[in-house]
């Protein structure tokens, strides 16, 4: 695997790693700024609003543009993010830091799979882009819990002017890896990255996405209160606990990444099965502490073996045009994630105990089964009509006119 897909995994370090940092953050956020936890919250929530809007957005706006040149000035645009998060004097407008923090997010992710993919042969695409997902799932084992000790001993402020370092780096690293003849301007420009979004497949892919990581998110969301409540664990555990969630993703991405390559569709049913599997165990892994911690690993692994054959078919469908399709994958991941959040907190609020987001999760995962069944049934349905095309058109090819000899 060529080198440069260490630039794109280090944007997507720092692009986890301020993603998910602010939900340990919350309560010094809180008393710093004199405002309640639930105010706090929306902190979070403006982050997911900017890569719903930013990834579309950035990527139709960008759309003539040689990706390397993309890449850079996303990555520039979220180290002023976190540098305005970090310097901001008031609630407002760290809400509004963060909002613009989360803007490149989806964009940096889906042209940056489309150039990962460009870096490698045609049978190692899906691992491509698994090592460049790596980022993010590794962001979840160290950069998370080092950035969240970090805010709690030298301040909140410190953690995002931290982060902006990271994206400094991250574009160092994309101008000197990268060449530019691996990341050009698009053939296709706007009007083929919007026709592409006009294919059923594509939007059925999407579709894939929201309800499979929707399913992820109903449990995830919720998975502290089942370690406390249900498993027993004290709440100083916790943090390491969800340190092995990321070591699960990260498995499950680099074996996703590896099986896709050689049957992406089955990869995706596989993963989505084992998902099923694994939130209908969840309340009796969740019973015991010594059953409770595999289960978060578990979970991890499930997830993300889907991450890379999703990301893969969305640009495989949108091949006129992949990158505003790529990028509005991403924001499907954050659809799915506040999606599956609230599903989650339904069941929990109806009373069903505290292990309920998961059998929910479970409901979810089998929808996207169902979801991923119908694109597969489109792709079949035309992929016949060009086949008994290409055999009609072959069988009126004229034979070769004999030679004649004098």
């Amino acid at each position: 695997m060529p080198l440069a897909l260490l630039a794109l995994a280090v944007g997507a370090f720092g692009l986890g790693t301020t993603e998910f940092v602010m939900m340990g953050l919350l309560p010094d956020v809180a008393d710093d700024l004199h405002i309640s936890i639930p105010a706090a919250g929306h902190l979070v929530s403006a982050y997911a609003l900017g890569v719903v809007i930013g990834a579309p957005l950035l990527a139709a706006l960008t759309a003539r543009l040689p990706r390397r040149t993309v890449l850079v000035s996303l990555m520039a645009l979220f180290v002023v993010g976190n540098a305005l998060s970090a310097l901001a004097p008031g609630y407002d407008s760290l809400l509004a830091a963060r909002f613009l923090s989360g803007l490149p997010h989806g964009a940096f992710f889906g042209v940056g799979a489309v150039v990962a993919t460009n870096l490698v042969a045609p049978e190692r695409r899906a691992r491509s882009v698994s090592l460049m997902f790596m980022g993010l799932t590794v962001a979840n084992i160290a950069g998370v819990p080092v950035a969240t000790l970090v805010g709690q001993h030298l301040g909140w402020r410190a953690t995002f002017l931290g982060v902006s370092l990271i994206g400094v780096a991250a574009m160092a690293a994309v101008l000197l890896l990268i060449h530019p003849a691996h990341a050009p301007a698009p053939a296709s420009g706007l009007r083929g990255e919007l026709s592409a979004l006009r294919s059923l497949p594509v939007w059925l892919a999407l579709a894939t996405t929201v309800v499979g990581f929707g399913a992820l998110f109903s449990a995830y969301s919720y998975i502290t209160p089942m370690l406390t409540d249900a498993a027993g664990y004290a709440d100083a555990n916790v943090t390491l606990l969800l340190a092995l969630f990321g070591v699960g993703a990260t498995i499950g991405n680099l074996v996703g990444g590896r099986l896709a390559d050689h049957a992406m569709r089955g990869t995706l049913v596989g993963g989505l099965v084992s998902m099923v599997a694994v939130l209908l165990l969840f309340p009796v892994l969740m019973r015991t502490e010594w059953s409770a911690a595999p289960a978060v690993v578990l979970l991890g692994i499930a997830a993300f073996i889907t991450g890379s054959p999703l990301q893969l078919m969305v640009m495989e469908r949108a091949s006129a045009g992949p990158s505003l399709a790529s990028s509005a994958n991403q924001a499907a991941f954050n659809l799915a994630n506040a999606g599956g959040a609230w599903i989650g907190g339904v069941a929990l609020a109806a009373g069903f105990g505290v292990t309920s987001p998961a059998l929910a999760g479970a409901a979810l995962a089998v929808l996207g089964l169902g979801v991923a069944s119908v694109a597969y049934a489109v792709d079949r349905r035309r992929a016949v009509p060009a086949i008994v095309h290409e055999r009609v058109v072959a069988s009126h090819v004229p034979e070769p006119a004999e030679t004649v000899h004098s």
